[in-house]
């Protein structure tokens, strides 16, 4: 094959397509957080449960709604932007005072269609395990006391929380407990509800 000028004057033009093309902004990738470095190990370490059945298998149950705040939050609730969480899948066995990067209490997976897709982690701490004191992991303390989240777990389940969205981009924050872009089905289990009431720590 021989190489005209008019062909080497279009070099530049098909290396920038194939340069677009290859960027990490096209398709599903657009969808990606940016994270710290050790998020992105975090992040890293939790990607086999990206399928759902190997957190079942590994101890994560599925509280089955999908769970999603339309309204975000009213005085005396935690401060909740619009937007949705998804389905909580919860390991018991990790519940407790301590906490560790690499097996938070639940696993956040988002609908789509007839799949499950993982989204975020929360790494979650029952007030009457860890007191008055919240604690701290990647350098953010748990949110709340609050109450527990109607219907998958009772209200009187007082507790912090912090939700990191791994996987799906969050334009409230990768700590935002609620994804603004993040919406339930109508269809199936789901359950659009107020934002738990923070209650005082002191009274356990």
């Amino acid at each position: 094959m021989s190489w005209s000028p008019r062909r080497i004057s279009r070099l530049p033009a098909v290396c920038a397509l194939l340069a677009l093309l290859a960027s990490p902004s096209i398709g599903q990738a657009q969808d990606a957080p940016v994270l710290s470095p050790e998020l992105a190990s975090v992040r890293g370490g939790l990607d086999k449960y990206q399928d759902p059945m190997v957190a079942v298998r590994d101890g994560y149950l599925s509280t089955v709604a999908c769970i999603d705040f339309p309204k975000g939050h009213s005085e005396g609730e935690m401060q909740y932007v619009a937007g949705g969480m998804g389905v909580h899948f919860l390991n018991l066995s990790y519940v407790g005072p301590t906490l560790d990067p690499m097996k938070p209490q639940v696993l956040i997976y988002e609908p789509d269609g007839s799949k499950l897709r993982l989204v975020a982690a929360e790494w979650f701490a029952p007030v009457a395990a860890v007191g008055d004191s919240p604690p701290s992991i990647f350098g953010k303390q748990l949110e709340g006391p609050m109450e527990g989240h109607e219907p998958i777990m009772p209200t009187g389940l007082h507790h912090y929380d912090l939700h990191v969205w791994l996987w799906k981009a969050n334009p409230a924050g990768v700590f935002s407990p609620t994804n603004p872009s993040l919406s339930c089905p109508k269809s199936g289990y789901n359950f659009s509800g107020d934002a738990p009431h923070m209650v005082d720590a002191h009274s356990h």
